[in-house]
């Protein structure tokens, strides 16, 4: 298994989407954030009658046996709260504050959290593997100068509690095939789930939830490309809010990732790219363009915004003339003229 190659797209999946050009806090399109993969908590989720989710289901069919060893990586991103306070009096935002402050205005970042489950097939046949997450509320404070040097104000990054629960079993149709179920639920609350903001409920949600599943002497079955002998079977399988396709080198099977985004079995990353830049939907030479058309003080709101916005800032501004080239005009799946001119001849 080609576990860096693995990670790098996992990654991808994790950052989609989770700051979207111009990149600035301020941008109406960042306005809205957190749009993949959000788990919300239980109580949330039932009172907006099930349309927006607290949990995934990932099924998906594995050839091997009772000895066969599955490792469950299960990821997501938890939404941190940054505000700023006023050291003198109390806890305010900066939106009501701009003429004394020049940076890092209130804004939630996310911070990576993952737990791993592992067992084998004659453990996950004769019961549910089950684990349970929490991460408690936090507080953590730093020093911010103002425009005079001055230390009147401090960053305020505040954490809520998070409770989830991992489930995985198996079941088995023969000697030699198997479906996995993963089942990753929000078991947390917020008060008043009926009248609570969005952006409450997302900080106690799992976000960008993703899963890499992988197996010893075991081997996936792709539910894209599945054999006729096995559609069956594939047809069994139910995916709620992620879908299983395989990952890393080309035609191995020992791993899959289970992503809220659409994906086809063994995604790549554009050799070509030269970093994350969160938003998808757009081409790596039209964002890298854009950027370096921003003005002084959109790239310096830009810098002061996010730590993760501020790298794509500074490396798309160190990128070399060749660099750029590279990302012009990139063809993929294209087969040499020679080859369709010898299926002409015959």
């Amino acid at each position: 298994m080609n576990v860096e190659l693995i990670e790098e797209i996992a990654n991808a999946i994790l950052y989609e989407g989770y700051m979207l050009y111009p990149y600035r806090p301020s941008s109406v399109k960042n306005r809205q954030r957190w749009n993949f993969g959000v788990v919300y908590p239980r109580n949330y989720s039932e009172a907006q009658q099930g349309t927006d989710p607290w949990y995934t289901r990932t099924e998906c069919l594995v050839k091997g046996s009772a000895q066969t060893g599955m490792t469950v990586k299960v990821r997501f991103l938890q939404a941190i709260s940054r505000t700023v306070r006023d050291v003198q009096t109390s806890a305010f935002n900066l939106a009501s504050s701009e003429a004394k402050l020049s940076a890092a205005p209130a804004w939630q970042e996310g911070a990576t959290r993952d737990a791993i489950v592992e067992a084998s097939f004659n453990q996950l046949v004769n019961a549910s593997v089950n684990r349970a997450l929490n991460w408690p509320p936090s507080e953590a404070t730093e020093s911010l100068c103002d425009a005079d040097g001055q230390l009147p104000h401090m960053i305020v990054r505040t954490q809520e509690s998070i409770s989830a629960r991992i489930t995985l079993n198996a079941s088995r149709f023969n000697e030699q095939l198997y479906k996995v179920t993963l089942e990753v639920a929000n078991e947390g609350s917020v008060a008043d789930p009926g009248t609570a903001r969005r952006d409450s409920a997302l900080m106690r949600s799992l976000l960008s939830a993703h899963s890499i599943l992988s197996v010893e002497r075991g081997e996936f079955v792709s539910l894209l490309d599945t054999p006729e002998e096995l559609k069956e079977y594939a047809a069994q399988c139910k995916n709620v809010g992620t879908w299983p396709v395989l990952v890393g080198e080309q035609d191995q099977r020992d791993a899959m990732l289970s992503s809220p985004i659409i994906l086809y079995d063994y995604p790549q990353i554009a050799p070509e790219s030269a970093g994350d830049l969160f938003d998808g939907t757009e081409i790596d030479e039209i964002l890298a363009l854009r950027i370096l058309t921003l003005t002084e003080a959109e790239k310096h709101e830009m810098r002061q915004g996010d730590e993760r916005a501020r790298q794509i800032l500074e490396r798309t501004e160190a990128l070399p003339e060749e660099q750029f080239l590279k990302l012009h005009g990139v063809l993929r799946g294209m087969r040499p003229a020679l080859e369709d001119q010898q299926e002409d001849s015959q």
